[in-house]
């Protein structure tokens, strides 16, 4: 199947759904995608590919649609996973980062002994909007003395500005978006 076609069939299967969470918004609903095995077998490619061509060692999902998307990405190919959740989620030693966002603060972390130095980190999440979660995942893979290999998503709302916000954070990893909307 070419690019353009994977485009297609990927943008098809993704539901807009007006005046949600909140009147004015535009919510990019990804379970038609999840739903449909074509689209998500080949969402699931497409990301694999990336994870090879980007020497990642492991994969880290940003809560909560994050984690669909970058499980069985790791699963096909043969790195680990790890999840970033939302602040008091995990059990255990944590790394946390607070970050703000459009309309307040919010704080992630992780296991601080999932990543080590010498790992090499793709973040996978399902949109970029503003760039907020995804610059604080960054800091924290940094922190925990891993490298950042770069940032996939499977769509970029580019009218929020979150490739801008994300670029001095990526120091010069890539920042990979299937959809560009």
């Amino acid at each position: 199947m070419t690019s353009s076609a994977v485009r297609e069939l990927l943008l098809s299967r993704i539901r807009d759904v007006p005046d949600h969470p909140e009147p004015g918004v535009v919510f990019k609903d990804i379970t038609p995608l999840l739903a449909d095995p074509e689209a998500f077998g080949l969402l699931t490619g497409v990301l694999t590919e990336l994870c090879a061509r980007s020497g990642a060692t492991k994969i880290v999902g940003l809560e909560a649609r994050g984690f669909i998307l970058a499980a069985p990405v790791a699963v096909s190919a043969g790195v680990g996973f790890i999840p970033i959740r939302k602040a008091g989620k995990l059990p255990g030693a944590t790394l946390r980062q607070a970050y703000e966002l459009e309309y307040g603060a919010a704080e992630i972390e992780v296991h601080a002994e999932d990543l080590a130095p010498g790992d090499r980190i793709l973040v996978i999440d399902d949109v970029l909007a503003t760039g907020g979660t995804a610059e604080a995942s960054l800091e924290l893979v940094r922190r925990a003395g891993a490298e950042v290999a770069g940032v996939a998503v499977l769509m970029e709302l580019g009218f929020l500005g979150g490739r801008a916000r994300l670029e001095p954070a990526l120091k010069g990893a890539p920042l990979e978006a299937i959809l560009r909307l």
